[in-house]
């Protein structure tokens, strides 16, 4: 049986619009997901080997969220939080699938509180805050305070914005 020809033109225009329609939605999202997955960056260094390369939280959302939803954190990575005014900043374990380390720093970058190996599992409900108030919280991975030998008092080392706060 011999499909008509006009019909045979319809069938490959709607598969090559079909195509171009799935190839953008895969486009779109990779882009989504590059984009969701770039955050920027700092260096920062602490305790006697502390070496962290950590995202930082820039707006109220970031600091919000954290590490919200992050399967997966490399050895020295995490999250850096400045909330710009010294207080008593609580972090929670929403949505979390990581254990952390959190550790609690004062405008002068001294650690002033530090929490070791927070499960992922820890429920909503369960506030951790330090024990003074503090300025910028980093979540690292849990362990990273003890390899790094990260205690009380310490200084971190690290630029925001481009200029050393």
């Amino acid at each position: 049986m011999d499909i008509p020809r006009k019909t045979w033109k319809w069938r490959t225009q709607t598969w090559l619009v079909l195509m171009a329609g799935l190839t953008a939605i895969l486009v779109a999202l990779v882009a989504s997901y590059a984009l969701a997955m770039f955050r920027p960056t700092t260096d920062v260094r602490i305790g006697q080997s502390g070496v962290y390369s950590l995202w930082t939280a820039e707006t109220d959302s970031d600091l919000y969220k954290g590490l919200s939803n992050i399967q997966k954190l490399p050895k020295n990575g995490g999250l850096l939080m400045d909330f710009k005014v010294p207080g008593y900043h609580g972090i929670v374990m929403r949505d979390m699938f990581v254990p952390l380390d959190i550790v609690w720093l004062n405008e002068a970058k001294e650690v002033v509180t530090i929490v070791k190996n927070v499960s992922a599992d820890t429920p909503e409900a369960t506030v951790y805050k330090p024990v003074v108030p503090a300025r910028y919280v980093l979540e690292l991975p849990a362990g990273s305070t003890d390899a790094s030998a990260i205690k009380k008092g310490d200084r971190a080392d690290f630029e925001l914005g481009g200029a050393d706060l």
